[in-house]
């Protein structure tokens, strides 16, 4: 349920009415936008009436519910864009960002070449995999504690945010250097993991499940939202189908649907969706054709031998001949990638 106030509300007034209504024993949600103030109801509003509320309150221009189970990620909610920042780096509508990678820290120099090249291509952010969830006990799962740190290492020498996976809530206390933390497809409905990310104060990447509709993404965003969290930013990278030719198949109609249903911005990995080196630059211009915020690509210095994900990860050559063509779209659309 919103109320949208009326014009030129004193803030006082405002928290008054919040504070009202959080007595009845809901949580709520303040959006100033540039043209209206809304305040947003958590909680079993079948017991409010709205037009008593309306009514009572000379400070409210008009109520509704909103009959969607999600309400913070709810764009009818919060009309504007949300505009993630990641150290002066902005994720969201009109900018456009480029996240680029291994899919697995292997070592201090690996780490440091790929973040040099992919910087130099264009790239804004560093992704690497500290700790890996991998389907098979006996593959290679990340260098863990030292990952985290070599990652920051190739911070320092590049300025290039970092992105990483978290694995659990207890892990918590390592990602405090840490800029944007990521929950992957298959801790998307983690439920605890996604209450805690909420309470910590990081941007956060969240990742479409496999199997996993967007209203359920959505609703996994909600759990981060409600925990007082609004830096999330949703990640889609292809669902498992009947199809075997592919590793998943990319859900290009998922970029405009969920833009349409809600504030957040939404970025596209292409690398995870095709799992073939030779389709990640035909889907990465898929997903800037479609309206996508950003990318998230794996990029390697030496696929061949990489630790993981070898056969979709580009080489450096590669990326950043994708970059080159990436930029010439970009700019195109209207839209800026910003330097590091």
């Amino acid at each position: 349920m919103i109320f949208v106030l009326k014009p030129g509300v004193p803030q006082g007034r405002i928290e008054l009415f919040q504070q009202m209504i959080e007595s009845r024993g809901f949580k709520t949600f303040l959006n100033t936008g540039t043209e209206h103030t809304v305040v947003c109801l958590i909680g079993n509003t079948a017991v409010i009436d709205l037009d008593s509320v309306v009514q009572n309150n000379e400070i409210v221009e008009y109520g509704r519910r909103v009959t969607e189970p999600y309400k913070a990620v709810n764009r009818t909610i919060h009309p504007e864009d949300t505009m993630v920042n990641v150290n002066g780096i902005t994720i969201g509508e009109g900018m456009f960002q480029v996240i680029a990678g291994p899919c697995s820290v292997e070592s201090e120099e690996q780490i440091i070449a790929v973040a040099r090249s992919v910087k130099a291509s264009g790239a804004t952010m560093l992704r690497g995999g500290a700790f890996k969830p991998r389907t098979s006990p006996y593959a290679f799962m990340g260098l863990h504690e030292d990952g985290l740190r070599l990652l920051l290492k190739a911070k320092k020498e590049t300025g290039l945010p970092v992105v990483t996976e978290i694995m659990n809530q207890t892990q918590l206390p390592l990602f405090e250097e840490i800029d944007v933390i990521q929950v992957g497809a298959r801790n998307m409905q983690n439920f605890d993991l996604l209450t805690e990310v909420g309470r910590f104060n990081k941007p956060v990447l969240l990742k479409r499940g496999l199997a996993n509709t967007l209203e359920e993404l959505l609703m996994s965003a909600e759990y981060i939202l409600s925990a007082g969290n609004s830096q999330v930013i949703l990640c889609e990278r292809g669902i498992r189908t009947f199809e075997t030719a592919t590793r998943n198949t990319l859900d290009l109609s998922a970029i405009p649907l969920l833009k349409q249903k809600s504030h957040l911005p939404v970025i596209v990995d292409p690398s995870h969706a095709a799992g073939l080196r030779s389709l990640v630059a035909p889907l990465a211009r898929a997903a800037v054709a479609a309206g996508a915020d950003g990318l998230m690509i794996e990029t390697h210095n030496d696929p061949a031998r990489a630790l993981c994900d070898g056969a979709q990860s580009l080489d450096l050559v590669q990326f950043c001949d994708l970059m080159e063509d990436i930029k010439c779209r970009i700019a195109f659309e209207g839209k800026q990638i910003e330097v590091v």
